[in-house]
C-alpha cells in the first residue's frame, strides 16, 4: 500500500512545493488533476527526478461516458491523456461518468458506457495505464450517473479489460452505500486505487465517523500494493494533519512505515 496526497492540499502552492511535501511526509505520490497544467511533459519529468516520488494519477479532460453521441470526444481525451501519461510515468487516469440523461433507461446508459470503455480498452491495451471509473455520491453530486461500487463492478466486468478498473473513494461509497469494508474487500480485484476522507465533511481521516485504522488494515490485509490517496480537506494546517494521520492511524497498522 502506497500513500499519496492531492494537488491543492497546500492551497496556493505549486506542484513542486507539493512534491517536496510528499517526500517530507514519507508518502509516495501526488495526484495531479489536470496533466496539461504540468506544461511540457518531458521537461517536467526531468524536474520530477529530483523528488524521488511520482505523479500517480491524473484525470481525463472530458467526463461524459453515458452519452454515446460524445464517445469520440471522450476517446480523444483519453488518447491525449494517455500520450502525456506515457511521458510523465503516470499509470492511472481517473474518470467520472457524467450525469443521468433524462428519458434514457439505466440499461441504455450502461450499454453506452460499456461500448465506449471497450474502445478505451483497445486504446490502452498495449500500455500499463489503467482508466479508473469513480462513482460519486448523490448528496455532493446530484444527478451523477454512477454512484454505487457494485454497479461500477458490473460495468467493469462487462468491459473485461485489465486496463479499466475502479477507484474506490471511501467517502463517496460511505455516503452512497455504506458497508465500505465489506464492499472494498469483495471488489478488490477490480480496484486500482483508493481515495480516503472522513464523513461527514470530507475532511482528513480521523475527523469523523469512519474508523480508518480498521479500513486501512482491511485494505492492507488484502495485500493491496497500489495507491491510497488522501483526497480531502483539512481542518488544521496540512502538515499538522498529515503528522496526526501518521501518528493516530498509520502507526496503528500492521507493518506500516
Amino acid at each position: 500500500m502506497k500513500l499519496s496526497i492531492c494537488m491543492g492540499a497546500y492551497p496556493g502552492k505549486d506542484v513542486y512545493y507539493h512534491l517536496g511535501k510528499v517526500r517530507e511526509h514519507r508518502f509516495h505520490g501526488l495526484e495531479f488533476y489536470d496533466w496539461a497544467d504540468l506544461g511540457d511533459p518531458a521537461a517536467f519529468v526531468k524536474q520530477l527526478e529530483a523528488y524521488d516520488v511520482v505523479i500517480n494519477s491524473t484525470c481525463t479532460p472530458f467526463f461524459n461516458l453515458v452519452d454515446g453521441s460524445k464517445a469520440d470526444q471522450y476517446l480523444d481525451g483519453i488518447r491525449r491523456t494517455a500520450e502525456a501519461c506515457n511521458i510523465l510515468g503516470i499509470r492511472s487516469i481517473i474518470s467520472q461518468t457524467g450525469d443521468i440523461i433524462p428519458g434514457l433507461s439505466r440499461e441504455t446508459h450502461i450499454a453506452q458506457m460499456v461500448e465506449t470503455l471497450k474502445r478505451c480498452a483497445e486504446l490502452l491495451d498495449r500500455t500499463d495505464i489503467v482508466l479508473e471509473l469513480e462513482p460519486l455520491n448523490e448528496l455532493n453530486h446530484p444527478g451523477h450517473f454512477l454512484q454505487r461500487s457494485d454497479e461500477a463492478v458490473q460495468i467493469i466486468d462487462a468491459v473485461g479489460s485489465r486496463n479499466v478498473k475502479l477507484v474506490f473513494d471511501v467517502y463517496h461509497q460511505q455516503v452512497a452505500e455504506g458497508d465500505v469494508t465489506r464492499n472494498l474487500t469483495n471488489h478488490l480485484s477490480r480496484i486500482n486505487h483508493f481515495h480516503i476522507a472522513d464523513n461527514p465533511g470530507r475532511q482528513q481521516p480521523g475527523t469523523g465517523e469512519l474508523n480508518y485504522v480498521n479500513i486501512l488494515t482491511a485494505i492492507q490485509n488484502t495485500g493491496f500494493d497500489g495507491f491510497v490517496g488522501l483526497e480531502c480537506g483539512y481542518t488544521v494546517d496540512t502538515d499538522t494533519a498529515l503528522e496526526q494521520f501518521r501518528g493516530d492511524i498509520l502507526s496503528k497498522l500492521p507493518a506500516m512505515i
